[in-house]
Formats: C-alpha cells, sequence, structure tokens
C-alpha cells in the first residue's frame, strides 16, 4: 500500500532541491568571477557594475552587472540597494580572494567542473564494472584537486600534523628523509621542505604529468637541491630508509592500498613513522550522513571509487572509509602501532610504526 503524500514534507524538500540546484547554477558563473579576476576586484573595495566592469579590465558593463546580482542572490557577495554598490565581506573574501585562507575554495569549484566533465565516463563504468584512469577523467583533474587540497596543506601539515607526530619533527629539523608518496603536483613536499631545511624530500607519484608540474614548482621555489620527484607506484618506491613517509588524501585511491602498506613497512627507517592523512569519516554510513560527508561522497562516486577500480586489485575503499578500516588495512602491511595523531573538521590523520 503507497504511503500517503505528507504535505509539508513534500515542500521542506522541494526547498531544499531548490537550494542544490541554486549551488549547482552557481557553478559557471563563480568560476567566471574567479578566472576574470572579479571577485579580488571587488575586494579592493565597493563598486557598481560600471565600476567593476572597469577595475576588473575593462570588462562589459552589462554582464558584470548580471553576474554580480547572480553572487548576490547566491549569498556570495554583498548589495547596497541606495548606492547600487556591490562588497565583499571579509568573511567572503576568506573563501573568494584569500588564497592561503583555510576555507579558499577556489579549487573546490574547479573539482567539481571537472567531475561534471567526467561525467559519461563513471556512467559507463556503473554498467560494466571497470574504472577510470586517473589522467582520463577531465582536462586537468590533477590541477584542480592540487588545488582544492591546497589551503588545508597550507594551513595543517607544518602547523600541526607533523607535531602530533611522535619525535618526527625534531628528526626533520635535524636532517630527515622524507618520501611523499602520491604527491601530486607536489604542494604537500614543497610546504615540507620549505619548513624544513635540513631534510630531504622525494615526491612520487603515478601520473607523469603531476609529476612534470612538481618538478617545475620546485625549480620555481628554488628548491632543487633538496626535493626531487619520481614516477612510481607506492609499491614501485625502490629506495628505502625513509624517517617519514607521508600519504596525503591518497591511500583510499589506491587500487591496492593493503599492497601499498606492506611496501610502505619495507622502506621505512626503524623508529620512523608512516602518516597517513585521510578524509574525515566515521566508520558507518550513517555517521557521514553529513554536510562533509556529502561532498565526500560524492567526489568518491565520481573520481576516488573509478580511480581505485582502474587499478590492479581494485580495492575501492572510497573517501569515506573510516578510521577503523584504514587502521585494518595499515596494520595488514605490518605495522604494529597505529593511531589519530590528530584531526579536523576534513582530514583525520593516522600515524603509523
Amino acid at each position: 500500500m503507497a504511503q500517503a503524500l505528507d504535505e509539508a514534507r513534500l515542500h521542506e524538500f522541494v526547498g531544499k532541491m531548490l537550494g542544490d540546484l541554486g549551488g549547482a547554477m552557481s557553478l559557471p558563473t563563480a568560476r567566471i568571477g574567479f578566472r576574470l579576476g572579479l571577485f579580488d576586484a571587488l575586494n579592493q573595495g565597493p563598486a557598481n557594475a560600471a565600476e567593476l566592469a572597469e577595475r576588473a579590465g575593462n570588462l562589459h558593463e552589462r554582464y558584470v552587472r548580471e553576474w554580480c546580482l547572480a553572487q548576490r542572490a547566491n549569498g556570495y557577495i554583498d548589495y547596497d540597494p541606495v548606492s547600487e554598490r556591490f562588497s565583499i565581506s571579509p568573511e567572503q573574501a576568506m573563501v573568494f580572494c584569500v588564497e592561503d585562507s583555510p576555507v579558499y575554495l577556489r579549487g573546490a569549484f574547479e573539482l567539481v567542473a571537472a567531475m561534471i566533465e567526467a561525467e559519461d565516463k563513471v556512467e559507463e563504468c556503473f554498467r560494466h564494472g571497470t574504472g577510470v584512469r586517473w589522467g582520463d577523467h577531465a582536462g586537468c583533474l590533477f590541477c584542480a584537486t592540487g588545488a582544492f587540497f591546497r589551503p588545508g596543506y597550507v594551513n595543517n601539515i607544518v602547523q600541526s600534523w607533523i607535531p602530533a607526530l611522535s619525535g618526527i619533527e625534531a628528526r626533520l629539523k635535524q636532517g630527515a628523509q622524507v618520501a611523499d608518496v602520491g604527491c601530486g603536483v607536489g604542494f604537500s613536499t614543497l610546504l615540507m621542505a620549505e619548513a624544513y631545511p635540513n631534510s630531504h624530500f622525494t615526491g612520487y607519484d603515478f601520473h607523469e604529468p603531476s609529476i612534470a608540474e612538481a618538478r617545475r614548482h620546485a625549480v620555481a621555489h628554488g628548491l632543487g637541491d633538496r626535493v626531487s620527484f619520481e614516477v612510481a607506484t607506492a609499491k614501485d618506491i625502490a629506495k628505502d630508509g625513509f624517517d617519514l613517509i607521508t600519504m596525503f588524501d591518497c591511500l583510499h585511491d589506491m587500487g591496492d592500498p593493503a599492497g601499498c602498506a606492506t611496501h610502505m613497512r619495507e622502506i621505512l627507517a626503524p623508529g620512523g613513522s608512516w602518516m597517513v592523512v585521510e578524509p574525515i569519516a566515521g566508520d558507518s554510513p550513517e555517521a557521514n550522513f553529513n554536510p562533509v560527508g556529502r561532498l565526500y561522497y560524492n567526489a568518491s562516486t565520481m573520481i576516488c571509487v573509478p580511480t581505485s577500480l582502474d587499478q590492479e586489485v581494485g580495492a575501492a575503499l572510497g573517501a569515506q572509509a573510516g578510521e577503523a578500516r584504514l587502521s585494518e588495512v595499515i596494520r595488514s602491511g605490518g605495522f604494529k602501532n597505529v593511531r589519530r595523531a590528530t584531526e579536523g573538521p576534513f582530514n583525520m590523520v593516522l600515524e603509523a610504526n
């Protein structure tokens, strides 16, 4: 027997959907605002549409006015109806203008765009149980991913994550060998290298274009003498004796995370630590039905699971694997001690030795 329709619940759900669709439709206009410098130009001070159009590089005033109205409707900027001038608050600027802010979200918008671009490829995976190779997802998923994670890394790796490890920061200050596995375009590797000038860092990633980009970053930062980048899967790293191995938001993407754990144990120096940074998650699905879990489950469907299923074994842990499952995988590699060293709103940091 069909359930009776609850009109109040229906209206509540339609209201939620209007909010979700409004957020989705803000994606292209926000990306245009980032690329054309409109958010940054508005951060210089209040302006009407004509003033902002000129300030941003002589753009077309009518387009800029409609863009401003859209961003005000989004709640991304403010508007004074008396002066007809738009402005951006300090709080809004933290999200749209301040690149080193922990909540700067330009990369998030780019990541969602890359997910949409890869929609057809992932849909085929649903039919056949196949995967999508990391470099084949979209035009520059690896760039978007690097930009998405960068604010969190800038504000946490050196300030709180490494200090939470057992005795590792002291070794880094004295001089240590570090492997940053799954380094992507090298943001995490270079941040650590800048903070610990007596140590040497090697970044590894199986995606050759990411490594090429990382090498360019190393040269630009003048760190080529202490930082190197190599194309290799986690299980193919030939060097050993690392005092610290780091993995930032990538263990769950690997096809064979258990095999990776075994190899990490083999290449770790005595007394060293493996730092595994993963998306924050509870150990049951219902524990992750919240705004952060929503972001991660959707990204996992479109990126993490297809990436893992494209590789050998295809464990497909997903971005919401949870501490218990991750610890089980890590211990399967021979690590006796696994603990949550620290956590934040988006990540948990596990230390294994």
